[in-house]
């Protein structure tokens, strides 16, 4: 099988210039010919103008490509091609890639969901408002050398966020060079909520941590003395100390859930799942502490489905602390009523609402607005003879903010407490 040897590459250039020149070579030709059948020009002078027009016809053509080429090169950047733009999308923190005016050349993904304002060929500082990013912007543009702050975001929930701004030489289409900057981010929030908790441990825990151990330790010292051949005093102290070393453990596993929901309080649950299960659930577990109450758990539910985005260990530590706090500090009302209802937002959303309400001596305008702070209580003495840790509500309070939900609390005294766990309505569930 015979193979075409392929045309020289010199050669291909000219027959393009000649293909795009025929029109003017064939009418350069025809003009001279008249001219030389008039007599006004000789045969050897019309064929020296050809040659000249010929000569200008192609030679133009070369000069163009070569100028068409350098005008290519000069329009793609360096920094705006596929591979740069590829290094910074695989970058696993926010980042943004500027040019020395601020505008935008490349951005990832994570950085397009932390600011969803920013846009290719803008300037970044009208996407990012905080005034602390702007500034270390503006020192590291005017001065090229890398800056670091530190800054409180507050959409949708409070995250700490680390910004690292640095300059980055590049070339140029001219080949020289220029620096652009590279700003990224890092969430700090793991770590604050870390540092808070430790704190909070510091000044609270250990306070709340030190009666039970005083007691514990007086009835140990007790036992091992006069007590020590005293069935009954023995007895009683025993149950003393299961209520006090019970107490502590509640109050540590109190403080270990309310670390976890902290730490991925900017981390939306995606999960579908259904809440009446779930409140089924806790009413159940809790009828043994219903009857020692002489309490009523009357369930006003709908039978189809409710559907939130949700995790379901959180929902079930939720409506759990809700309905006990209700059953210990509303026993005297008799009955609590647990209930669901959809109703809109003040935004206009559709959101699911459930209400824990008590009939017991309901709670004073002036401890309202604290009840979700962390060790608060209305009556100290008689939340720790109750066995509360004091987190209880500071817990639902950061589980609901996880789900994008609220808490409202209402009460008037001598007639009650409304508490109300409000939850975004799941797309599907809105549809159907």
């Amino acid at each position: 099988m015979a193979i075409d040897a392929p045309s020289s590459p010199s050669a291909q250039p000219w027959s393009d210039r000649l293909r795009h020149s025929t029109v003017i070579l064939i009418a350069a030709a025809l003009a001279l010919s008249v001219v030389v059948s008039l007599g006004e020009l000789s045969v050897m002078r019309a064929a020296t103008v050809f040659l000249c027009i010929a000569a200008a016809a192609l030679i133009p053509w070369r000069l163009h490509d070569n100028a068409a080429s350098r005008d290519d090169t000069r329009r793609v950047n360096p920094v705006e091609s596929a591979a740069v733009a590829a290094v910074v999308a695989g970058m696993p923190d926010p980042a943004v890639l500027l040019d020395r005016a601020g505008r935008v050349i490349h951005l990832n993904a994570a950085a397009a969901q932390l600011a969803p304002a920013l846009r290719k060929n803008e300037l970044a500082q009208f996407a990012l408002r905080s005034p602390e990013i702007i500034t270390a912007l503006r020192e590291s543009i005017a001065t090229t050398e890398p800056r670091r702050t530190t800054y409180l975001d507050h959409v949708p929930v409070d995250r700490w966020m680390e910004l690292t701004i640095t300059p980055v030489p590049v070339p140029t289409s001219f080949g020289g060079a220029d620096k652009c900057m590279l700003m990224t981010f890092h969430d700090q929030t793991p770590l604050r909520r870390v540092e808070e908790m430790r704190a909070d441990f510091v000044a609270n825990a250990s306070h709340e941590l030190r009666t039970p151990l005083a007691a514990l330790s007086g009835f140990i010292d007790t036992l091992q003395g006069q007590a020590k051949d005293d069935p009954k005093a023995r007895e009683r102290f025993l149950g003393i100390m299961h209520n006090q070393a019970t107490r502590m453990a509640r109050l540590i596993d109190d403080l270990l859930s309310l670390s976890r929901v902290e730490l991925s309080a900017h981390v939306r649950p995606d999960t579908l799942v259904d809440l009446l299960p779930i409140i089924f659930q806790v009413a159940d577990g809790l009828e043994p502490l219903a009857r020692e109450r002489q309490v009523e758990v009357e369930t006003h539910l709908p039978e189809t489905p409710v559907m939130i985005a949700g995790d379901r260990e959180e929902l079930l530590r939720l409506f759990e602390n809700l309905i006990e706090n209700a059953l210990k500090y509303g026993a005297s009302g008799g009955r609590v009523i647990v209930s669901l209802a959809a109703a809109a937002a003040t935004d206009g959303t559709q959101e699911i609402r459930v209400l824990v309400r008590d009939f017991g001596p309901g709670i004073a305008p002036e401890h309202l607005p604290r009840l979700t702070e962390r060790f608060y209580r209305v009556d100290v003495g008689d939340s720790r003879s109750q066995g509360g840790t004091g987190l209880g509500l500071s817990l639902v309070k950061h589980i609901l903010n996880r789900h994008r939900g609220r808490l409202l609390i209402e009460s008037v005294p001598k007639q009650g407490a409304v508490f109300t766990a409000c939850f975004p309505q799941a797309k599907t569930a809105a549809s159907t």
